[in-house]
Parts: C-alpha cells; structure tokens; sequence
C-alpha cells in the first residue's frame, strides 16, 4: 500500500515540474513562486517536524535547530568556494552561475524526496489511517518539491536534459523511499536531524539564491504575490494534513 500511495507522489512531483518547465516565459514568477515554496516548506513543514523528532538540546539549543544553522552554514560555503574556483579561472562570479550548485541543490532534493518516501512507509506501518495522513501531505507538497527541482537545475545554468533527469530522479525517489520500509526504518531522532540540516540548505537557496534572482530584472508587485502565494500554498497543504 506504501508503494502504491508513493506512485501519486511520482506523479504529483512530474506535474510539478511540467508547470516550471511551461511557465519559462514567465521566469520571475516561477523563481518568485518557488522561492515562496521552498520558504513555506522549511518554516511550516521542516522545521516543526525536526524539532519534534530531534527534540534533545545541546548547550540549551534544540539540535535540530543547531543543524538548521549548520545546513544553512554548509550551503554559503559550497556556494562560496564555487564562486571561489570559478574566479580563479577567470569567470565573472556575479555573471556566471555554476551548474554544480544546480545539481547539488537538485541532488538534495532528490533525498528529501526519498525521505517523504520512508515517512510514507513508516507511517503505513503504524497504521492506516496514519500513513494515509502522511500519504496527503507528501502527495501535496511533491508538487512544490518537482517544480522546485526543475527550477533550481535549470536556473543555475544547466541543460533542459539534465534539469529532466534530476524531476525524474525526484519523481522516483518517494518510491523508492517507500520501498526501503520493508528493509529498515529510520530512527525517530536521526530523521529530525536530517530535516535540520536539509531545512537550512533549503532557507539558505530560497533566501540567498531564488528570491534575489525573481526580483532582480523583474521587481514586480506580481512576483511578490507569486512568493506570498507559494508560503500560502505550503500553509494550506500542512494544514489539510493536520
């Protein structure tokens, strides 16, 4: 059941990214509008369920929220070092963009997604009605989460074939995160750690990257709405999962 449910995600994550893909005229509304999700994801979904799953406090600070900085930290400095290598061989770090920045956040996604996989699988196996409220959740959000893979892997430079096979790797990743769930489970307090880590990198690309670029040729009062939206969006879906 845990597999099957996991197919609606396959298709709800390709559907996201068939919307990026077409609204490319459009380009500062879709970064405005992934920005906006990607802020909604962390705030309203990641970080609530770190802290709850990696509720343990290191020097008097949550470690979930260590880890959140940590990611966010971890992000600016690959970032960094990129925009590093790029200069010494003579690109213009404020004209170029490095396709493996691209990737990596693609890449990342593509975990995500196949964590929203063993969270399907393991709340099917506390129960029915459990794993069909997380089945909701995840199916709701991999909408944002394919529109957001695509985006990223394209924006930073990369081919349209390649921006295609990272959407199709995080369409299978749910499956395949599923699937693991008759093999093992992940312990409760290395799975809210993991979502710290994950939430920072993710704030780090919405705030540092995406948002920056939709309101730079295009300072819209439209592209804000996008972004406003897309918060909105994410608050809708966790709340209907509630």
């Amino acid at each position: 059941m845990a597999v099957f449910v996991a197919l609606g995600a396959f298709l709800m994550t390709l559907a996201g990214g068939w919307t990026a893909q077409r609204v490319t005229d459009r380009r500062h509304l879709v970064l405005g509008l992934a920005g906006g999700l990607m802020l909604g994801v962390v705030g309203l979904d990641l970080l609530p369920e770190a802290l709850e799953a990696a509720g343990d406090e290191v020097f008097g600070v949550p470690e979930a929220l260590l880890l959140f900085v940590a990611g966010f930290l971890l992000a600016h400095l690959v970032e960094r070092l990129l925009a590093a290598r790029r200069a010494a061989h003579g690109a213009d770090e404020h004209g170029q963009r490095s396709p493996q920045v691209g990737l990596t956040a693609a890449a990342a996604m593509v975990g995500h997604s196949a964590m929203d996989g063993v969270a399907i699988g393991a709340a099917f196996q506390v129960g029915g009605g459990m794993g069909a409220a997380v089945a909701m959740a995840v199916i709701a959000h991999d909408f944002a989460d394919g529109f957001n893979t695509y985006t990223l892997t394209s924006l930073y430079g990369n081919a349209r074939c390649r921006a295609i096979a990272m959407l199709i790797a995080d369409a299978l990743a749910p499956v395949a995160g599923a699937a693991s769930t008759l093999l093992f489970t992940i312990p409760e307090g290395a799975l809210g750690a993991y979502l710290g880590l994950f939430g920072g990198v993710l704030l780090y690309l919405a705030a540092a990257e995406i948002l920056p670029e939709a309101h730079h040729e295009h300072p819209a009062r439209s592209t804000l709405l996008c972004t406003v939206a897309g918060a909105a969006f994410i608050w809708l879906v966790v709340g209907i999962a509630e």
